[in-house]
């Protein structure tokens, strides 16, 4: 997409902001007290993305379009690349199969402000780079992630998933919904946040096929709580060629999984702290802290470092 088709940061997060949640949208949901305690935090959690995110690849109308399920967690979209059409908003797995999902080939996971917008973003830089739809995951922002931001985990990814995991049973309480996995050998994935279970969902699914896993971010974590969580299970049989690029975050992966790359900006300080110290970063991106919004200074341009990556042989399934 050239610059010029490019739409500017704040007309995105007005159109979107323009667009939350209605009062009656709040009392008709199955928890509107929770729906209520949440949207202040939904709407900090959008200004993030216009930081950290590139959402001037997102159109004032998609932009309006996602508002209504910003920071719903488990939630799909199907991302076209600039210019491709519009993207599609996913509710469940079931829809994202009937809406095309079972053909694509890449799912990417957004971290930081972890809302719909902020996703969408990340994933049409990652369509743009390949040319091709990309699946995104929601990671959302529910009352486990709220509580543990108040015990003080925020700032570091590990902590932050451990302190929320502590929160999660209550969390699935209030939504009014149950995500269980079922299967011959069961695992346990009480612990795990409804991010996590829907990506274990997907990959379990033999419906579906990615050749490439991208997260940014806290993302990446994600990402690795759903590759343990099936370790094991038999129910990651064909993943294990699965290409995984982490961005701005290097966080360890099953060892089974050998196609990885790991990007990280050279000024990226934060990333650091939320990495795995004994990860080599292959890339590093000269002058790029930890957002990839390219209307700032320093950002990671997630686009043009993914295309260039697409030669090289840990993304050979995607050539």
């Amino acid at each position: 997409m050239a610059d010029a088709g490019r739409n500017s940061t704040p007309l995105v997060l007005a159109s979107a902001q323009l667009r939350r949640n209605s009062a009656a949208e709040v009392v008709q949901a199955k928890a509107p007290w929770r729906e209520a305690v949440l949207e202040g935090y939904r709407r900090r959690n959008t200004t993030l993305d216009a930081l950290f995110y590139d959402i001037g690849v997102i159109t004032p109308a998609e932009a309006a379009a996602v508002a209504p399920w910003l920071a719903r967690e488990g939630a799909l979209l199907i991302v076209p690349p600039s210019q491709a059409g519009r993207l599609r908003i996913c509710p469940d797995i079931e829809d994202f199969a009937a809406s095309g999902g079972t053909g694509m080939r890449i799912l990417a996971v957004a971290g930081v402000g972890s809302s719909a917008l902020g996703t969408a973003a990340f994933a049409r830089n990652v369509a743009d780079a390949f040319g091709e739809p990309v699946a995104a995951l929601v990671s959302g922002y529910g009352l486990a992630d709220m509580l543990a931001e108040a015990a003080g985990g925020w700032y570091w990814f590990g902590t932050l998933n451990r302190v929320r995991h502590l929160f999660e049973q209550f969390d699935d309480l209030t939504r009014g919904t149950a995500f269980e996995i079922t299967h011959p050998r069961p695992f346990n994935l009480a612990r795990t946040s409804l991010d996590t279970r829907t990506l274990c969902q997907l990959l379990a699914d033999r419906r579906f096929r990615f050749a490439l896993l991208t997260g940014h971010s806290k993302g990446n974590l994600v990402i690795s709580e759903a590759l343990y969580a099936l370790q094991g299970t038999g129910m990651d049989g064909d993943l294990a060629e699965t290409a995984i690029v982490t961005i701005s975050a290097a966080i360890a992966m099953p060892p089974r999984y050998r196609r990885i790359i790991d990007v990280m900006g050279e000024l990226d300080w934060f990333g650091a702290m939320n990495s795995d110290p004994a990860i080599t970063v292959e890339v590093r991106p000269a002058q790029a802290w930890h957002h990839t919004n390219t209307d700032l200074a320093c950002h990671l341009p997630v686009r043009t470092v993914l295309a260039g990556l697409r030669g090289r042989p840990a993304l050979a399934m995607l050539q």
